[in-house]
């Protein structure tokens, strides 16, 4: 018995302590800026329409907060169920091409159609990433194929859709700089709109994905031991799959190509609490929240007045942690 509570103990801890860095960076978040507020004014900022901090926090920096936090939880659970289908600790939504298919459909908005209404963006996003998906099973045929012969598909449309969005920036290099600046994934000008956007989507869907917690601890297992457990592998891979394109694709759609959140919170996870995806999930979903707030808090510091985008520091603090997995890959398999 006390063995079981020091194995509950543990994945509990981490959730609250992921919980808590949350919360303090959104604090912190709320507090720095081009206006700084004073930590005692947040509070009469977020309650008291008469503050002089209410507009700032209300209409700036709360919607980007809990943009921020909704589409981590989307990428990182959208990057555990990728993990776990394709047995891959290196796998993520640029893996099955989703980031590069909603890239590549945004670009053409802003390049063809320039004068099209806001909120066509990322619905255009979003068809960009389910097509990426339905090119795969088209390609693919079946999802019955070996995990990694599913990646290398998904590299190979995400390469083509990648192609075609840098032909279009060559094309119309006058219009670059939008194009430049949702590629790169940013919070900048993200409103209540995505806010209202995004919640329905990930508070819909991650129920549905911690329901699935049992299956996809039986995927880790193999396709033979998955099959004689009496699951029917194309069926469950299909709509697991779908699962992790909605969640990804609607976080894209709203946030931009935003990398590397979808390959590191899982990884972080999985370190801390195993392949047990009941708490798995939970925890993915707030250490990816935890990443894009630190990313986007340090992009709006660190050159102030002006702002970094969020995609370019989620980068800097991936890449490093992208070799050192890829390194750790090598020796594990060496």
């Amino acid at each position: 018995m006390k063995r079981i509570a020091r194995t509950m103990r543990k994945p509990a801890f981490s959730l609250m302590a992921a919980s808590a860095t949350m919360i303090v960076l959104a604090i912190i978040y709320a507090h720095v800026g081009a206006v700084r507020i004073p930590l005692g004014d947040v509070w009469a900022g977020l309650m008291d329409e008469k503050s002089p901090s209410y507009f700032i926090i209300h209409q700036v920096r709360l919607p980007r907060i809990l943009v921020a936090i909704l589409a981590g939880f989307g990428l990182a659970v959208g990057g555990v169920i990728l993990q776990s289908l394709v047995r891959n600790p290196l796998a993520s939504p640029d893996v099955i091409g989703i980031t590069k298919g909603a890239g590549f459909m945004a670009a053409a908005v802003i390049f063809l159609f320039p004068k099209s209404p806001s909120y066509f963006l990322p619905i255009a996003a979003f068809i960009g990433a389910f097509s990426a998906f339905l090119i795969l099973l088209l390609l693919s045929r079946r999802l019955t194929l070996p995990p990694a012969t599913l990646a290398l598909v998904g590299v190979a449309i995400g390469t083509v859709f990648q192609a075609g969005t840098q032909y279009l920036i060559v094309r119309h290099p006058s219009d670059i700089n939008m194009a430049l600046l949702w590629l790169s994934g940013s919070l900048w000008s993200r409103s209540w709109h995505e806010v209202y956007t995004l919640l329905p989507w990930i508070a819909g869907l991650l129920p549905i994905v911690w329901a699935n917690y049992a299956k996809l601890n039986i995927f880790q297992l193999g396709d033979d031991i998955t099959t004689s457990l009496g699951l029917n592998i194309a069926k469950e891979r299909f709509w697991l799959l779908l699962l992790a394109v909605a969640l990804a694709g609607i976080s894209v759609s709203a946030v931009g190509a935003i990398g590397f959140i979808g390959l590191i919170a899982p990884h972080i996870a999985r370190s801390i609490v195993g392949s047990r995806h009941q708490w798995l999930i939970p925890l993915a979903a707030l250490i990816g929240a935890d990443l894009m707030l630190f990313g986007d808090l340090l992009g709006r510091i660190i050159i102030l007045p002006r702002e970094v985008p969020v995609g370019i520091m989620t980068a800097v603090i991936g890449a490093p942690y992208f070799i050192y997995l890829l390194r750790k890959e090598r020796q594990r398999r060496g």
